[in-house]
């Protein structure tokens, strides 16, 4: 038995030091990384919680101090605005998450600033500051009008999810019973407008057909924001091989989700039933009383205390290997929808954490040009020629 833990003694130190030697290497690649992460909803706690992003938060997933620890330095911040806010009321609300996160950029210049191109990211970045990019999560939010298109890009807004959990009036959603058979003659509009004017395309939410209508459509590349691989956890949100096919033909990105369902398959079944729900009982409100509404059921679905879940880092690892082997090195890179998920993934618990990722992916044999790639240098591409340098 003595000679036995002797033996076992070295082998566990050696293990522990080859884990230090990983983390530390992962922590060095981490501050020259470009992390960009195409999909947060942090902004919704500052719109209806008031939390102050300057502090490091006791709950959520995301503040400023954590992105810097995590090296994510470019978040994309989704405005969402529920499905239920319609036309007039929809854009009432977007302006009221633009007026949010603005609140942010004025209180910490010295940490935080806008980017609207590919070169401002850059070079805020490079600065040691957070480059914040806006984006929009629901054409409903346009209110059908280009114009108000055009307008939300002049206020800074680069890109637009083109649904959200319903169907709009001119395109078929993932999660709603099809109407359109993919994206309307507007629809159409929207995504050649969003071209022209320099807003990224993005196609998470969207139905099978619409995604397929958008790439017939679209001169430039389109993201997925936040969405993963059908062949690892069977949910319409996330995309089948031929999807992750196209998208690389297109030039385009998937950011991958860090939602248990969307990692996990035993963690699909839950958000299924969860999905199947959100936004079923439609409030015919409008003003005070649909703000009421509205601020109840962000309480009541409680993002900043997810659950437990069985989806681990490793199946995050396993849903980027699934891109690379299907799509390409070039076409994945990270939408971890913090602050707007039930559940996390072990290992990946809040921003802070990437660097665990990390490591994973030097450990999975990537190189640190890969890595690069993956955690931002791909989505980056994707800005430059959608939005310009």
């Amino acid at each position: 038995m003595i000679r036995a833990a002797c033996l076992v003694l070295p082998i566990a130190m050696a293990l522990t030091a080859n884990a230090q030697d990983e983390m530390e290497h992962a922590q060095r690649l981490k501050s020259s990384l470009l992390g960009i992460d195409t999909h947060i909803d942090t902004i919704q706690r500052v719109y209806y919680g008031h939390v102050d992003l300057g502090q490091r938060l006791p709950d959520g997933q995301v503040d400023l101090v954590r992105l810097q620890e995590g090296g994510m330095h470019a978040p994309f911040f989704a405005l969402w605005v529920p499905t239920y806010f319609k036309g007039a009321e929809a854009v009432r609300r977007t302006l009221d998450l633009r007026d949010s996160i603005q609140g942010v950029l004025d209180r910490y210049p010295d940490r935080i600033q806008l980017a609207t191109t590919a070169g401002d990211l850059e070079r805020i970045v490079k600065s040691g500051k957070i480059a914040a990019v806006l984006a929009l999560e629901g054409g409903h939010q346009i209110a059908d009008d280009l114009a108000v298109l055009r307008m939300y890009q002049r206020m800074g807004i680069r890109a637009m999810t083109l649904t959200h959990f319903r169907n709009n009036n001119w395109a078929d959603s993932s999660t709603d019973k099809p109407q359109h058979n993919g994206l309307t003659e507007f629809g159409k509009q929207v995504v050649r407008e969003m071209n022209r004017i320099g807003m990224i395309v993005d196609i998470s939410h969207v139905s099978d057909k619409t995604f397929y209508d958008v790439l017939a459509v679209t001169s430039k590349p389109v993201i997925a924001s936040h969405s993963s691989c059908r062949a690892l956890a069977e949910i319409p949100r996330n995309m089948t091989d031929d999807m992750l096919k196209a998208l690389a033909r297109n030039g385009g990105v998937v950011g991958i989700n860090f939602g248990a369902g969307f990692l996990n398959q035993q963690d699909a079944k839950g958000l299924i039933s969860k999905i199947a729900t959100m936004s079923a009982d439609v409030p015919e409100l409008t003003g005070q009383a649909l703000d009421e509404y509205s601020a109840k059921d962000f309480v009541a679905n409680d993002w900043s205390h997810p659950h437990p879940a069985a989806a681990t880092l490793d199946d995050v690892v396993a849903h980027i290997d699934h891109v690379v082997k299907v799509a390409g090195v070039d076409h994945v890179g990270i939408g971890s929808d913090f602050d707007g998920i039930p559940d996390v993934p072990k290992g990946l618990e809040d921003a802070s954490k990437m660097p665990a990722l990390v490591a994973a992916l030097l450990k999975h044999g990537y190189s640190e040009a890969d890595v690069r790639k993956i955690m931002g240098g791909n989505t980056l591409r994707v800005m430059k020629e959608v939005i310009g340098r």
